[in-house]
């Protein structure tokens, strides 16, 4: 496995608001696009919320993360118990890509790739307004897709919280100034 696809591969800027992030997972690539898909797959590791398979439908995401991992680890002040958005479905060819809306702060492409009997799992994730969301959010999304290579390995993932809070601070150290 290559460092791009590691486990604990750091998301690196490929333009000033523009992150990315790959993640190596098990396949086949059906079961990988189930876990992005599939509402009771993707609340275990990322958010809950039922998504019609449709370029162009809204769906929500609803975060639990105090739920993803058993302990779930200290909980940053300013997060609550529950977090919704709403999104949209922007482009999909199933099972290699979807992009969707990300609120009003960018958009999200997931493309996936076999590669022999594993999944390279591409996340792009466009427009971060500014510094201090880019932390947020590539903290958060590596820390989500940590849990779910454990996921789909049959593996536990370590506390949610304080991993991201770790990698909060690691982003802090990587990323350029504003």
């Amino acid at each position: 496995m290559n460092k791009v696809a590691s486990r604990d591969a750091y998301g690196t800027l490929i333009e000033p608001t523009t992150l990315k992030i790959q993640r190596l997972l098990p396949g086949p690539i059906e079961r990988v696009w189930a876990y992005l898909t599939d509402g009771d797959l993707r609340r275990k590791w990322l958010a809950a919320g039922k998504m019609e398979i449709k370029a162009g439908t809204s769906f929500e995401l609803v975060w639990r993360n105090d739920e993803l991992t058993d302990p779930p680890g200290n909980k940053p002040e300013g997060f609550g118990e529950e977090h919704r958005m709403q999104s949209r479905i922007t482009e999909l060819d199933p099972p290699r890509k979807i992009s969707f809306t990300w609120n009003e702060t960018g958009d999200v492409t997931i493309e996936l790739e076999e590669k022999g009997s594993e999944v390279l799992l591409t996340l792009i994730h466009r427009r971060l307004p500014n510094r201090n969301y880019m932390l947020g959010v590539s903290a958060g999304w590596h820390m989500h897709l940590d849990v779910l290579v454990a996921r789909a390995r049959g593996e536990e993932p370590p506390p949610f919280w304080d991993g991201w809070l770790k990698l909060k601070q690691d982003y802090d150290r990587r990323l350029p100034p504003e």
